[in-house]
């Protein structure tokens, strides 16, 4: 979630989005590596939910009528099947060789709280045409997202808006706010908040596996979307094919941890900027050294506290402007934010924010869809965050402690992510997070200044999932490999259609001047602070 003081000026791309200080990330337990874990319900008490046979349709008017979708049943409660039960919207475009056919491909571009339905449609062109004869396309939404039982906490704007510095003074404000989050998500979703968790939605993967008749199911997941494939790799490791796990979490650090490396990752890519920039005073202004122009920036920020600097008719303060922290993974588009902000705020002018490609067209609402709470992106997202691990500090001075700390650590955006969030105040989830260790086969792609999750965190999943490989994209910018003509794309495609991964890890050099830089980045052509959501 990003800024509601920048919200106006910021896109989020339509494939997107997530404590390891003083807590340990990953309870104890492991996860079985069985088909039916012995928490949840037999095979046979879940016949009635693999054996439907889905009533596709045309998902939308203005699509092709190959794109189809189906509303399929689950349980809420894996342990009680013949309880309550959440609808699962899916999707498909079928494979476009009978004879090639292999079997299906599940689609999820990450969140949590991300939209996976049109997945097949909008990731179809930019999937080579031998990777779509062998599998048919498999969009969904998870369970409490956009059209599969959708949740909500009754979450105003503000309410949503989870970029909190820290500040001694508003601390209690910000304490009472995560409270008040917290228990407004409990009154109008609390029977449903605990099981909406990883493990139910690869519970939920197996079920729709199960319907579309599948032995095994293939996987290409981004971001929170590696999280979920992992865990169903450790949950289900004889139903799992070839799964591509692309711009990684890592499973040790869910979810606090996940949330303050974005703060650990944006140190060295500001200081990356800063060189870049350095290299570049001529064009850009703003110091002959790294050190002048980090000096600029802090100083802008300082300017900026003292009178906010219109961007676009937005007021910035220095703190929204270090809450931009994504945009130095990319120090092009960096360089000209921070020279528009200094020359603004040097002249009292409005700046004007670079402008990024041609917009995306605007998708007509389907015939398919029901209509969707506005705070449905916020209240999935906090109801995985929270529900899915145990691991949240209690205390809300120990938010405060690290939040001091984390500040002087990591100056850029430390207290942003250290800061308190509604997680200390959730009912616990249905049961422990997964702890991911198995030799399952996978590829996990990552490039190596990606903003959401950064290398170290791509690298944190490899250990754990010892029969993957993964291939680094070494200058690879943005959030998301695989689709945007990386030079990782033909190891992937390789390995979609053959099975065959890498003898060992690879690396590869992104392009000079890529044309991409990430599936994940914000939708270009929408003037604002070219960063993405702050999501996985």
């Amino acid at each position: 979630m990003r800024s509601r003081r920048i919200a106006s000026v910021v896109a989020i791309s339509a494939v997107a989005a997530l404590v390891p200080a003083l807590t340990p990330a990953v309870a104890s337990a492991n996860a079985p590596a069985t088909t039916i874990s012995p928490r949840t319900a037999t095979a046979a008490s879940l016949a009635d939910f693999t054996g439907q046979k889905p009533r596709w349709k045309r998902c939308n008017p203005q699509d092709p009528a190959a794109f189809q979708c189906a509303t399929i049943k689950v349980p809420l409660d894996y342990t009680r099947p013949n309880g309550r039960t959440l609808d699962i919207a899916i999707s498909r475009v079928k494979a476009t060789s009978d004879r090639d056919r292999r079997g299906v491909l599940l689609l999820n571009p990450g969140g949590p709280g991300g939209s996976g339905l049109d997945m097949p449609l909008y990731m179809g062109p930019e999937l080579p045409a031998s990777v779509k004869k062998q599998y048919d396309l498999i969009g969904f939404d998870p369970r409490g997202v956009a059209q599969s039982s959708p949740v909500s906490c009754g979450l105003t704007p503000e309410e949503g808006n989870w970029l909190r510095p820290y500040k001694a003074e508003k601390f209690a404000a910000d304490v009472a706010w995560a409270r008040t989050v917290a228990e407004k998500c409990r009154a109008k979703s609390g029977a449903v908040l605990p099981h909406l968790t990883t493990r139910n939605t690869a519970r939920d993967m197996d079920v729709i596996r199960a319907v579309l008749g599948e032995k095994k199911i293939s996987y290409v997941g981004y971001s929170y979307g590696t999280y979920l494939g992992a865990v169903y790799t450790q949950m289900f490791p004889r139903r799992t094919d070839r799964f591509v796990l692309d711009s990684a979490v890592d499973p040790a650090r869910i979810w606090r941890g996940m949330i303050q490396v974005w703060a650990e990752g944006a140190e060295p890519a500001f200081t990356r900027w800063t060189g870049w920039t350095a290299a570049r005073h001529t064009t850009y202004g703003l110091g002959a050294t790294p050190s002048e122009v980090r000096q600029t920036f802090w100083d802008l920020v300082a300017q900026a506290d003292r009178k906010p600097i219109d961007l676009e008719g937005t007021l910035l303060n220095g703190d929204d402007i270090r809450s931009a922290r994504q945009v130095f993974f990319n120090p092009e588009w960096a360089a000209d934010l921070v020279a528009q902000l200094k020359k603004a705020a040097e002249t009292g002018t409005p700046a004007t924010a670079p402008a990024r490609r041609s917009a995306a067209p605007e998708r007509v609402p389907s015939s398919f869809a029901r209509a969707v709470p506005e705070d449905n992106m916020d209240a999935a997202f906090w109801s995985v965050v929270c529900a899915d691990t145990r691991a949240w500090p209690r205390d809300p001075e120990q938010y405060r402690r690290d939040a001091i700390k984390d500040k002087v650590k990591y100056p850029l955006y430390g207290d942003f992510a250290s800061n308190i969030k509604p997680c200390a105040f959730w009912q616990q989830g249905s049961e422990p997070a997964t702890r991911i260790d198995n030799k399952v086969g996978a590829l996990i792609l990552q490039n190596e200044w990606d903003s959401q999750t950064p290398l170290v965190s791509g690298q944190g999943l490899r250990r754990v999932m010892k029969g993957a490989r993964m291939a680094t994209v070494l200058g690879g910018q943005g959030h998301g490999v695989y689709g945007t003509k990386s030079c990782a794309d033909r190891t992937a495609t390789a390995y979609l259609t053959t099975g065959r991964l890498p003898a060992s890890d690879v690396t590869c050099q992104a392009a000079a001047n890529p044309a991409a830089n990430g599936l994940l980045d914000p939708a270009p052509g929408t003037p604002g602070l070219p960063i993405p959501q702050d999501r996985f």
